[in-house]
């Protein structure tokens, strides 16, 4: 079995404006780089065999914190990716409420596919390790919801640098069971999930 310490980054300059950053780069401000640190000494005498990270910046930020005691470079991934919000990305969460989504944004369903698609990397590459994956708000609880299989609304949004522990396995992850659920949540999960998570 493959345990996945999932982690979402450090809060950042945008999280703080209420900025809706999506698959922008982000910067982790002073409190994300010290919520980082506060994660990377707690994991520090844990057994870790790999960092694995979001393409983005904040997310390589967050995750290079954490690997430094255990002194393993960072392997990224766009699988983590947080949702690409479309043309909703930039602009102020607030004001968003209420209004009607845009056709441009990363769809539910494509968003569990790419969620399961991750599981699978990591249960594959790295069979019986210990992995930190570093990666968003929206994209972890879509893997939490595959993991779980339950719908994304079902699953508690993480704080940042909050850490969730999963413990799964290839063989779990690719039987048609999951496929399955994951197909099925995707066509009963809500239809305007909650924009409050960057």
């Amino acid at each position: 079995m493959t345990t996945i310490l999932l982690i979402r980054h450090g809060e950042t300059v945008d999280n703080a404006r209420q900025i809706m950053q999506g698959q922008t780069q982000g910067e982790l401000n002073e409190q994300g780089r010290e919520q980082a640190r506060q994660v990377a000494e707690r994991l520090a005498a844990e057994p870790i065999d790999a960092v694995v990270a979001s393409d983005l910046h904040r997310a390589i930020q967050t995750a290079e914190i954490i690997a430094a005691p255990h002194g393993l470079v960072v392997e990224t991934t766009e699988l983590l990716r947080e949702r690409d919000w479309g043309s909703f990305t930039g602009r102020y969460i607030p004001d968003l409420r209420g209004e009607t989504w845009p056709d441009d944004i990363e769809s539910e369903e494509a968003l569990l596919q790419r969620a399961r698609s991750f599981l699978i990397y990591i249960t594959t590459t790295y069979p019986d390790k210990r992995v930190v994956a570093v990666g968003h708000g929206i994209i972890n609880k879509a893997i939490l919801a595959v993991y779980a299989q339950c719908p994304m609304r079902e699953v508690q949004h993480m704080m940042n640098a909050e850490v969730r522990i999963l413990s799964t396995s290839a063989t779990v992850m690719n039987s048609t069971a999951t496929a399955a659920c994951t197909t099925a949540m995707a066509a009963t999960a809500s239809s305007a999930e909650t924009a409050t998570a960057m």
